[in-house]
Formats: structure tokens, C-alpha cells, sequence
């Protein structure tokens, strides 16, 4: 059998026949498998590869061998920039992805961070608004605790005054009694105890029994006895009206320090409840304060930490934006263009794959 390269003896009827055969056929095989790369060049005219393929076989200098290995070097080539290129859009496709999504969550993350903060300032205006209004509550209950003390200490010292004046007056009162008694009625006469008084003393004693003697006199109406009681000591009757109206001057004193003592007790139990009132409030308000004033301190704390995540997140957003800019320049190019650059890999390939196969049917020694 026969092949269309390999020839009996009878059919080369000469070397010079035999040669000018080769020539003729080893040219149309380079003729076609330049045509195919000429072909592929023209539909990529950019890309200029393959012009060095077809200047060797056009310079025919170069053996088919070499040809078919340069053929497949590039094809190799041409493979490995596919294997790239894919590998590379996906690394772009991918990468783009996840830091879009990145954006968008820090987005969502510093949207979340402003709500917080502003819910922090407003717990903190509140906070700050109910701190101030319980010390005013303090300073108007202290206020108010200090007038009660004043008004209650001017009472008491009035109540005082009141008994003093009052017990130096039934004392004067009851003194008078028992010196009408020692000239009226002698039986209910009650001697003093013997006392050493000095001259002024009993100056001040006489006095005070002359004028509280006076004073029962002209409430009664009957005129006090002269200094002679002598005169007087058969005036029984006299005496006695006198002396009932000492009893009536000392009830009334009585009397009124009953009821002097029962509104002193009163207004002292009434100023105690109010102090020991005062005093819970004070308590109450002043652990609010206290309390108001931790939650504050918490809530400025946390303020400071969300606006220092602010800022970080802030810093990240931007860094991340950044990121994304340089992914799309790097990225742009090739993920727009990578169909075009396949199909025109695909069809050097194929024109390269093509042509390999024309050389290769053609094996010269």
C-alpha cells in the first residue's frame, strides 16, 4: 500500500522527478497551513503572535518540525493565558462580591452604630434632666426642713418665755394668796421657810407682791388693804372675794400653761413627723441621684465606645470603598472583555491546532 508520501520505484522514474514532487507538495502544505494562520490573524489583527509563524513558513527556511513546535509552544501559551484569565475573573468576580457585601454590612453596622448613639444621648439629656430635678428637690426639701427648724425653735422659745413668765407670775400670785391669808384667813396660812433674803431681794419681793396685789384688786374691784392690815383684818368677806380672785388668776395661768404645753407638744410631734418625712424623702431622692448618676456615667461610657466604633467602622468603610476602586481597575478591563479575549484564544487555538495538523501530515526526513 501506498501512501501520498511514500512512493515505489516505479513511479520515480527519476531523482530529479522525485524531487520537484516534494517540493511541489511540501509548498502546498506550507500554502495552506499559512493560509489558516493569515485567517486567524485577520480576525484578531491586534494580536501579533502568530505573526512570527507566518513569517517562517513564508521564509521557508524553517523545517515543519520546527514549525509544529513553535506550534505547540503557543498553544500552550495561548492555554495558560486562558487558564489565567479564568482563574483571574473568578478571583475578580469573587472578590468584588464579598467587598460590595462588606460595604453593605458596614453600611448596615454604622446605620445601627448612629441609632445607638442618639439613643445613648437621649438617655443621657433624660438621665441628666431627672439628676437636676431631684437636687432641686433636695435643696427645696433641706430648704424647707431648715424654715420648719427656725419656725419650731422661735415657738419653743416663745413657749418657754410663756411658761416662765406665767410660773413667776402664779408663784407672785400664790405668795400674795398666802399673805392675805395670814391677815384673813390666819388657819390657812402657810409660814415660809426661813430664808436669808438681802435687802434687794426683799425689795424686789415686796414689789412684785405690791403690784400683783394691785393688779387682783382692780380686777376684783375692791381696793387693797393700807398698810396697817390691822384695820382690815375684820374683813373677812373683803378678803375672801380677794383672794377667789387669786384662785381665778392662778386657774387661768394653770389654764393657759395646759394649753400652751398641749400645743407645744403638738407642734413638736408635728415637726418631728415632718423631719423624719423629710428625711425619707431626702434618702429616696438622694439614692435616685445616686443611681441617676451611675446610669449616666454607663450610658456616657458607652457613648464613648460607640463613637470610637463610629469612627472605626467609619475608617473601615473607607478603606474598604478604597479597596473596591482598585479591585475595578485592576478587574474592570478583563471581566468586560473576557469573553471577547476567550473567543479569540479559542479561534487562534483553533487555527494554530489546525495548521499543526496540515504540517503534520506531511513527514520529511
Amino acid at each position: 500500500m501506498t501512501t501520498p508520501w511514500s512512493y515505489s520505484s516505479k513511479t520515480l522514474a527519476a531523482p530529479s522527478a522525485s524531487l520537484l514532487q516534494v517540493e511541489v507538495s511540501g509548498a502546498a502544505v506550507r500554502s495552506r497551513a499559512l493560509n489558516l494562520l493569515q485567517k486567524a490573524r485577520a480576525a484578531n489583527p491586534k494580536q501579533t503572535r502568530l505573526n512570527f509563524l507566518v513569517l517562517a513558513l513564508r521564509g521557508k527556511k524553517v523545517g515543519f518540525e520546527k514549525v509544529i513546535s513553535m506550534i505547540d509552544a503557543m498553544v500552550s501559551s495561548l492555554k495558560k493565558e486562558q487558564a489565567d484569565d479564568s482563574e483571574k475573573k473568578e478571583y475578580c468576580d469573587m472578590t468584588i462580591d464579598s467587598t460590595e457585601d462588606k460595604i453593605k454590612e458596614l453600611g448596615h453596622a454604622a446605620s445601627d452604630t448612629e441609632t445607638a448613639i442618639a439613643s445613648a444621648e437621649e438617655k443621657i439629656a433624660a438621665l441628666t434632666v431627672e439628676i437636676t430635678e431631684a437636687e432641686k428637690s433636695i435643696s427645696a426639701l433641706d430648704a424647707s426642713v431648715s424654715a420648719a427648724t427656725d419656725m419650731r425653735k422661735a415657738e419653743n422659745e416663745d413657749y418657754k418665755a410663756l411658761v416662765q413668765a406665767d410660773s413667776a407670775a402664779k408663784e407672785l400670785l400664790l405668795f400674795a394668796k398666802n399673805r392675805l391669808n395670814k391677815f384673813y384667813n390666819p388657819k390657812l396660812y402657810n409660814p415660809p421657810a426661813k430664808k436669808e433674803l438681802s435687802e434687794m431681794g426683799s425689795i424686789e419681793r415686796d414689789m412684785s407682791f405690791v403690784q400683783v396685789s394691785e393688779h387682783v384688786h382692780r380686777r376684783s374691784g375692791v381696793e387693797p388693804p393700807p398698810e396697817t392690815w390691822g384695820a382690815y383684818a375684820k374683813q373677812s368677806e373683803e378678803g375672801t372675794g380677794v383672794i377667789a380672785m387669786i384662785d381665778l388668776l392662778v386657774k387661768d395661768l394653770d389654764t393657759e400653761l395646759t394649753e400652751a404645753a398641749t400645743e407645744e407638744k403638738n407642734a413638736q410631734e408635728e415637726y418631728d413627723k415632718m423631719v423624719a418625712d423629710a428625711k425619707a424623702d431626702r434618702v429616696g431622692l438622694s439614692k435616685s441621684v445616686k443611681d441617676r448618676s451611675a446610669a449616666k456615667a454607663d450610658a456616657m461610657a458607652d457613648l464613648g465606645e460607640l463613637t470610637a466604633a463610629k469612627k472605626a467602622t467609619a475608617a473601615e468603610q473607607m478603606a474598604t470603598e478604597k479597596t473596591l476602586g482598585n479591585l475595578h481597575a485592576e478587574c474592570d478591563w478583563l471581566v468586560k472583555y473576557y469573553s471577547v479575549r476567550e473567543s479569540a484564544r479559542t479561534g487562534e487555538i483553533e487555527a494554530l491546532v489546525n495548521a499543526k495538523a496540515v504540517l503534520s501530515g506531511a513527514s520529511y526526513e
